[in-house]
């Protein structure tokens, strides 16, 4: 591929707050860099059916302060296919897009990988996600803002759980990664925090319960991290069949965590990774995603930052234990 002239920008999977700074952050540090930028809507559907519009500094004016994401997402079957690619490519083409950004999670720069792989083409991610699974940067965009948010409801149920001596199993987004449910339960004070991390380990309902339920404490929060089997609800119910003198409520925060104004930290980090995606086309880059470990922008392989796991902290289960006696 010659010189890279047009570079085209869209967010995929599922929203996080923050994604809206990485949107302005490329497209301003872009064009300041001499690049004609092309936003690109609802994720690689957008990029299948040719969704694409020029974007100008003024696109991009005021949406530092906005969740969600200005160019839409979705989530694409059709680009896991090679009919599906082609098609996307042949936008590219028809564009004249010459090397592409992509906001996302792990499915999204999965996607990102195989078409940048598949048509010899640059391709950038940015990691978007509020998971937080993503290997190889120390924070994902969306991250922080959603930790925030789980603390601010977990406030409000504590008065309800100790107004009524309740135990409430609050129930977080996190995918297969604890990460959000260990801190968000030691920054909300919670009793335990169920992750998936320590599921073959011991049985962690068992082990809170012969622990951290005493008789001057029949009120308490457990934090736990969504899973199709093994949720808030499955717990709710052992502890109501196993432990019937405790009154147990459920609370599912579903896509209330997703949505909201961008803590300070994701913006940043947003826009810090926003001007390291341009600054690594201009080097030449490809087939990485932008991080940031140790305050230091990094270019991890695609290969990397999907294939790897995300080192999870055990530590912080100690401290959970120690701080919720």
């Amino acid at each position: 591929m010659g010189k890279i002239k047009t570079i085209g920008i869209l967010t995929s999977g599922g929203d996080a707050p923050g994604m809206n700074a990485a949107i302005r952050a490329v497209t301003r540090a872009g064009i300041y860099n001499g690049f004609n930028i092309k936003g690109i809507y609802r994720g690689y559907e957008g990029l299948i059916n040719d969704e694409v519009q020029t974007f100008s500094t003024e696109n991009v004016s005021g949406i530092v302060t906005r969740g969600g994401t200005i160019l839409k997402t979705a989530r694409s079957k059709e680009f896991m296919t090679p009919e599906g690619m082609q098609k996307a490519y042949e936008t590219i083409v028809k564009e004249e897009i010459d090397a592409l950004v992509v906001i996302g999670g792990n499915g999204s720069l999965t996607g990102a990988w195989k078409f940048g792989v598949e048509y010899d083409m640059p391709v950038i991610g940015l990691p978007g996600t509020i998971d937080n699974d993503l290997y190889g940067t120390d924070n994902t965009i969306g991250y922080d803002t959603t930790m925030n948010t789980i603390m601010e409801c977990v406030d409000r149920i504590r008065d309800t759980a100790n107004s009524h001596e309740r135990i409430f199993f609050v129930e977080v987004m996190g995918r297969d990664a604890g990460f959000l449910a260990q801190n968000c339960a030691i920054a909300c004070g919670a009793e335990a925090a169920i992750v998936p991390e320590e599921a073959t380990d011991v049985d962690q309902l068992a082990q809170f319960m012969s622990r951290g339920i005493r008789k001057s404490k029949k009120s308490c929060i457990v934090i736990v991290s969504e899973s199709p089997k093994c949720g808030a609800l499955y717990y709710a119910d052992r502890v109501k069949k196993e432990f019937p003198e405790f009154d147990v409520r459920v609370s599912i925060l579903g896509h209330l965590q997703r949505g909201g104004t961008p803590s300070a930290r994701d913006r940043i980090l947003a826009s810090i990774t926003g001007v390291g995606a341009i600054e690594a086309i201009k080097q030449g880059q490809r087939n990485c995603m932008i991080g940031v470990r140790n305050n230091e922008v990094v270019y991890v392989p695609f290969s990397e930052c999907i294939r790897t796991d995300k080192r999870f902290d055990k530590r912080l289960i100690k401290v959970l234990d120690e701080l919720s006696i």
